[in-house]
């Protein structure tokens, strides 16, 4: 068993396929019209075949209270790993990104917190050897 696909929940699905391609560098896998949506996918360039990341439809009435508390508390939905915090913290911040925890030392890893403009906190990590 293996993880093929994760999803996070967008609140525009153009603007996360900008964010998610232009600013953090995936690309795109699959974009298929489905109605109204898309089934949207990026994934790695460093990994074209490996798990796909779904830019889901954040529609559902549920979603919106779920992700206000989440980013209210400060706490990320999913977590990307990077070769180097710090440069990619960098990296983005030039790009215009606004990060709510800048590069930080939790013992085993180095950690970053970016808003995805989609109505998400997303963590960066990179372990530490």
């Amino acid at each position: 068993m293996r993880i093929n696909l994760a999803s996070v929940l967008v609140d525009d699905q153009e603007k996360a396929l900008r964010f998610y391609t232009d600013v953090l560098g995936f690309v795109t896998k699959h974009d298929i019209p489905m109605g109204a949506d898309r089934w949207l996918t990026v994934v790695s360039p460093e990994d074209p075949e490996g798990t796909e990341l779904l830019l889901e439809p954040s529609g559902h009435p549920a979603v919106k209270p779920f992700k206000d508390a989440l980013v209210a508390d400060g706490i990320p939905w999913t977590m990307f790993a990077v070769e180097d915090v710090q440069a990619e913290y960098e990296r983005m911040r030039g790009l215009g990104v606004r990060f709510t925890q800048e590069p930080t030392d939790m013992g085993t890893v180095i950690t970053a917190v970016f808003d995805d403009t989609c109505g998400n906190l997303i963590q960066i990590g990179q372990m530490k050897s």
